[in-house]
């Protein structure tokens, strides 16, 4: 029996499946559904299963990866409530086991995951946006408009958002610029094969920390020009202006390019990348605990025994950030990697609900910035605070001299308000931005 004509030419690398579903009025839903059944109830035969998932990964999202992503943003406002409201945030490091409790530390502890899955993530849409278009020249400008794009954002609309200083006092390079330059050095690697990009990531993320072992006195020209590059530096420009490099290029550049070479791993049958992304999750926290306990190699800052255990083992999970050290990468790519296998294997309300903040996440990011700082000056007037009391500038974000914000419970009422509130917008844009494909501008944001 002869296939319907909708499902012919599987092998048609350029439509990947029938070409008209890929008009402007498809549910992306209805084809999953569509695709899936055919899957399972045709291709019997394991190489025609491979062609027709490796086909249906061109035309539909992936649903582990907007759920991963969605998670981390959640729990990203979260970090961002708790360093503009919190009543010690300008004051103390929630980190700093000498003056932090268990509660205050695993919740910024928890927002590790956030930047480093954000940005492997990143690569690994690049990729599969790759895999779409087949167009070296034409990814490649992508990318770097894109890029060059991000760097913008990150200097106006971000900066604005995080300080609230119209006079722009700091510019603080942070995640978004660094996946904006990371997909510019990216965009130099598309002729590359995926085996040279996996190892150039590697080389990256295992081998930085090398540096740590540099005195601090040898050949300060040399430090001065790989800084930048490597670690958390800032330059006073001007008396009254400030440039901050928090998130250097080339440590999360790394993961970008691990996470564009792992675009592959979604090419494979769900079932098999599920249990890959177990395994791997297992391995690189395995590998983690190992390091980690060894105590040599692979973070700047060793950990020690405490006053009890649970500070001891607040100590030992205690890594680096700024710059992200190879142990920072591996427990937070670990747990990224058991993330995605759940949401390979789970499809509820909930994941539904955390995936509609994945699909938009640069939209988010964006909006909330904005959302929250305008809650913060709502508090501190409820505080009684005047206006003539705020403080903006570098590290202020508007909050007064004397003490104010909120207990850390507190914050945690704030950031599901947050959220509830960014979700209808999240899911609004989503739609227009799905019944909209031919607004190019769209893709940037």
């Amino acid at each position: 029996m002869p296939l319907p004509c909708k499902w012919r030419d599987l092998n048609d690398r350029r439509y990947g499946l029938y070409p008209c579903m890929y008009g402007r009025n498809h549910s992306f839903t209805h084809s999953a559904i569509c695709h899936l059944t055919f899957a399972q109830t045709v291709a019997n035969d394991e190489l025609q299963k491979k062609i027709v998932y490796q086909n249906l990964f061109l035309v539909k999202r992936i649903t582990s990866i907007d759920f991963t992503r969605g998670l981390v943003m959640i729990i990203m406002a979260m970090d961002h409530i708790r360093d503009l409201m919190h009543v010690n945030s300008i004051t103390q490091n929630p980190l700093d086991l000498t003056t932090t409790t268990p509660a205050l530390f695993f919740t910024r502890w928890i927002t590790h995951l956030c930047a480093p899955v954000f940005v492997f993530l990143s690569g690994t849409s690049a990729y599969l946006s790759f895999q779409k278009r087949n167009d070296i020249p034409q990814m490649r400008r992508f990318l770097v408009t894109r890029g060059i794009w991000l760097i913008i954002l990150e200097c106006t609309v971000v900066s604005f958002g995080i300080w609230f200083d119209i006079q722009f006092r700091i510019l603080f390079f942070q995640v978004i610029a660094a996946i904006g330059f990371s997909f510019i050095i990216l965009s130099f690697f598309l002729k590359s094969s995926v085996k040279t990009i996996a190892a150039v990531g590697l080389v990256i993320i295992f081998c930085h920390n090398l540096l740590d072992f540099i005195p601090n006195n040898a050949n300060p020209t040399l430090r001065a020009i790989i800084a930048p590059l490597f670690s958390l530096v800032g330059y006073n420009i001007t008396p009254h202006f400030t440039f901050f490099i928090g998130y250097p290029v080339l440590p999360w550049c790394g993961i970008m390019l691990l996470g564009f070479a792992s675009g592959r791993l979604f090419q494979a049958l769900q079932e098999k990348r599920r249990g890959f992304f177990i395994k791997a999750g297992i391995f690189i926290l395995l590998f983690f605990i190992a390091i980690r306990y060894i105590n040599w190699y692979g973070d700047p800052a060793p950990w020690s025994a405490q006053k009890n255990p649970t500070y001891t083992f607040l100590s030992f999970i205690n890594v680096t950030k700024y710059p992200p050290s190879l142990l920072f990468a591996a427990v937070t790519l670990g747990c990224m990697m058991l993330i995605l296998a759940f949401g390979e294997s789970v499809n509820n309300r909930f994941t539904q609900i955390v995936s509609v903040y994945g699909k938009v996440p640069l939209f988010y990011y964006l909006i909330h910035w904005y959302v929250v700082h305008a809650t913060l000056l709502v508090i501190m007037f409820i505080q009684g605070f005047h206006w003539s009391d705020l403080q903006f500038g570098a590290f202020n974000f508007g909050r007064p001299k004397a003490p104010s914000g909120l207990p850390l419970w507190g914050v945690y009422i704030v950031w599901v308000c947050v959220v509830a509130f960014m979700y209808p917008l999240c899911k609004r844009y989503s739609r227009y931005k799905l019944s909209h494909p031919e607004k190019k501008w769209l893709h940037y944001l």
